[in-house]
């Protein structure tokens, strides 16, 4: 179960709503079409109960055949999965298969180390990219690859590739013998984490997907509260609130504020217009970042997201459970906060589950949008990122 609070910890008013009728109107007949990049819309558009199996029983081979599962993506490509395998991944308890990340950097430590760790390891590759073109991956990916025909006789068991169904890296793919994934063509990257993007990923770490599509379907009870949700960051933009600070109070979610990060600064970052999303891990970061929250410059608003329980350890001393105490955290620095001119959203999960967190993720995929279009950008696109690439391509000698 999922509670949010747009209210008790903010100065704005119910009645603030109403002048967004008729924008918000016009927004639904544009989702409600689905004739944009919306697929992601309806799980039934997003991925085929055949694929389901396929990615299931993939999994399993890969689990019982691989020390080490290794993605290679950015972005989109990796983030939603990332998020939510480290959601649910024990803090000091190694897993059989373990799942590691690449391609989202250029660091050359990084990738020396990797390749160090995996010389004695069973090593199986998930390369991801819509495009076939994301730069960063394919210099990873490259690598990879030399390294894998050095260590295998025959690398077609041991490669398997996610990208669209007319990109150049398919007809690579289905040249190498690969096992594919198509990532459907009216859902763009950072909206593809319920597609075998991230499922693929999420069912090799362990995690159940028919339950985390199952909080997807779901998510739709909650497309009301995503429209009052965007509503209510739209109007403290138009106040002056450019900054928008994610908290959590777990750090296993942390990685999810960095795939929220990309959900919003990506959709709605553009024409000079947006909110800058940032985010916070807490109690840890009170004692350095909480300072400028309470007495700094009210440049911005937060939205938090608290679980309930986790555990059942007792603090004997209070009477209380570190659970509790964490929460009453929460809810006195938001309180805290109001009084020092800080509006917060409060989000409370009941438990920290497979189909709250999938839920969860709908709610705010659908908020982005919304605020986007409430902006009046297009949701769907990222040409300031693509400035960047031809940028290095040229400098790199690339053909663009």
């Amino acid at each position: 179960m999922i509670k949010y609070d747009f209210y008790t910890y903010t100065d704005k008013m119910k009645q603030e709503n109403q002048e967004y009728e008729q924008k918000i109107k016009q927004i639904q007949k544009i989702m409600n079409k689905k004739e944009i990049m919306l697929d992601w819309l309806d799980i039934k558009s997003t991925i085929q109960k055949e694929e389901i199996e396929d990615i299931l029983s993939t999994a399993k081979t890969i689990q019982e055949n691989a020390d080490v599962f290794l993605v290679i993506g950015i972005g989109g490509s990796y983030l939603g999965a990332y998020s939510f395998i480290e959601a649910f991944k024990p803090y000091f308890k190694k897993q059989n298969c373990e799942i590691l990340f690449a391609g989202y950097s250029l660091s050359s430590l990084y990738l020396n180390d990797l390749m160090e760790y995996l010389k004695d390891k069973e090593v199986i590759v998930n390369f991801i990219s819509k495009s076939g073109s994301t730069l960063e991956s394919n210099i990873i990916y490259n690598q990879v690859i030399r390294f894998l025909k050095k260590k295998y006789k025959d690398i077609s068991k041991k490669v398997i590739i996610t990208t669209d169904k007319k990109s150049s890296l398919m007809d690579y793919a289905e040249k190498m013998n690969f096992k594919t994934y198509v990532i459907p063509k009216n859902i763009g990257g950072r909206y593809s984490v319920f597609t075998s993007v991230g499922l693929l990923p999420m069912a090799v770490s362990g995690i159940d997907i028919k339950e985390i599509l199952r909080g997807v379907k779901d998510g739709k009870k909650d497309i009301s509260l995503a429209y009052e949700y965007a509503i209510s960051r739209d109007l403290w933009y138009k106040k002056g609130k450019w900054i928008e600070s994610f908290g959590v109070y777990e750090e296993k979610l942390l990685p999810f504020t960095e795939w929220l990060k990309q959900l919003f600064g990506e959709t709605q970052g553009k024409n000079k217009k947006g909110i800058l999303p940032i985010s916070m891990l807490n109690t840890r970061d009170l004692h350095s970042l909480g300072q400028y929250y309470q007495e700094g410059t009210k440049i911005l608003f937060e939205t938090n997201i608290k679980i309930k329980k986790t555990t059942k350890i007792q603090i004997e001393k209070y009477n209380l459970s570190l659970d509790e105490i964490n929460s009453l955290a929460v809810d006195n620095v938001a309180l805290a906060h109001k009084q020092g001119g800080v509006n917060t959203n409060l989000i409370t999960l009941d438990t920290l589950s497979y189909y709250n967190l999938a839920r969860l993720a709908y709610f705010f995929m659908i908020a982005a949008a919304v605020g986007a279009y409430l902006l009046e950008v297009n949701p769907f696109d990222q040409p300031g990122v693509e400035e960047y690439k031809k940028r290095l391509k040229k400098d790199i000698g690339e053909s663009l």
